[in-house]
């Protein structure tokens, strides 16, 4: 009875009515005589199709109760409430995936887009009218037109740091000059030195005449590496007082410097837009160029505190850095130059200088190759 019923069901050809509603008196009986064969038949939802053969793999499997499902689908057929539910308490059914798709993520993504090239465009546009006015304030200043904000006193510290600043790096300059003059000359005693020790041992009638200048070379060579620790030293902490303490504080004041020049060139709008008529587009110019030069003004109040601190700092510290380099600095070459050794070490020992080890200098073997 069964294999009629599907064989019939196969081969029939389903009508679409004027509705389009597929379903037909003969379908219902269908429907009926399938319910009688699973009432009375084995479980087909226990039982499976193995794609394959016997042995077959796992993901070859069918659950035959999405059979029915399938069929009523293909027909149009919409399951009651009492079917569906008994269809997914049944032991292997999965319910199908849900296909909902939002169509509001293009439409986000669109609007996040637009947002950033707004901003975008916003950004450039102030940097373009903000680039505009101080080029213009920079060339009336220069061509004595237009009116300049001066600290007189402020002005006059920072024109004496940058005098100093180019002293202090000529200073720089000439000790590492030094530094590497005697470190050659240093070389060349220690090559004397390892001359005269060998003539000493292969000119027996010249070997106390060799052996005391190769002594001395020696003791020449070992004084003028601990001079050089106390040179380097120097040039180090004037290195640091140049290149980093006086470059941050000039920095700083590069700072201030544009955001004068901002102030000076917002200032000239305002007070070119407080010239006219005074209707309502012209105060609302006004309150806007108003807005945007007391924060100018804010900006360029805050820097010059900045930069009088700064200033007030550096000075401190370069005295303090100053007086400890000079005084090792003299007494480093005075004991050197006098022959004084002990001195010399005790001079090191006294501003906390750490000679490097002999050859801490040349690379390793690995670095070599």
């Amino acid at each position: 009875m069964t294999d009629s019923i599907l064989s019939k069901a196969a081969t029939m050809e389903i009508p679409i009515n004027s509705n389009g509603d597929t379903r037909t008196a003969e379908d219902d009986s269908l429907e009926q005589d399938l319910q009688q064969v699973m009432v009375s038949g084995p479980n087909l939802n226990e039982t499976s199709i193995v794609s394959g053969g016997y042995g077959g793999a796992a993901e070859g499997i069918i659950p035959t109760s999405s059979i029915k499902d399938i069929r009523s689908k293909s027909r149009g057929i919409t399951p009651s409430n009492s079917a569906a539910s008994r269809i997914a308490n049944q032991p292997g059914h999965y319910p199908a995936p849900s296909m909902h798709h939002s169509n509001s993520n293009p439409m986000m993504s669109e609007e996040a887009t637009r947002g950033v090239a707004v901003e975008k465009f916003d950004s450039v546009k102030k940097w373009s009218i903000n680039t505009y006015k101080c080029t213009k304030q920079m060339f009336s200043e220069r061509f004595g037109r237009g009116t300049k904000t001066v600290d007189m006193e402020l002005e006059a510290q920072i024109d004496v740091l940058r005098e100093t600043k180019l002293k202090y790096e000529c200073i720089l300059r000439l000790a590492r000059d030094l530094t590497n003059h005697f470190y050659n000359m240093v070389q060349t005693q220690q090559a004397l030195g390892d001359t005269f020790a060998d003539l000493s041992q292969k000119s027996p009638e010249l070997q106390d005449e060799f052996g005391y200048n190769a002594e001395t070379q020696r003791l020449l060579c070992k004084n003028g590496e601990t001079l050089l620790g106390a040179i380097n030293f120097f040039v180090s902490s004037i290195n640091t007082l140049v290149n980093k303490t006086m470059e941050d504080t000039l920095m700083t004041i590069k700072m201030y410097e544009n955001a004068r020049l901002e102030f000076d060139a917002y200032r000239t709008d305002l007070e070119e837009v407080s010239v006219g008529p005074r209707d309502a587009a012209a105060m609302m110019r006004i309150e806007i160029a108003q807005q945007q030069y007391q924060v100018q003004k804010d900006k360029y109040e805050r820097l010059r505190s900045d930069v009088t601190i700064k200033l007030k700092f550096l000075d401190e510290n370069k005295v303090k850095v100053m007086h400890k380099q000079l005084l090792l600095f003299h007494n480093a070459i005075s004991a050197y130059f006098a022959g004084n050794q002990q001195q010399l070490e005790q001079t090191l020992r006294q501003f906390n200088v750490k000679l490097k080890p002999p050859g801490s200098d040349k690379p390793s073997w690995l670095e070599e190759q």
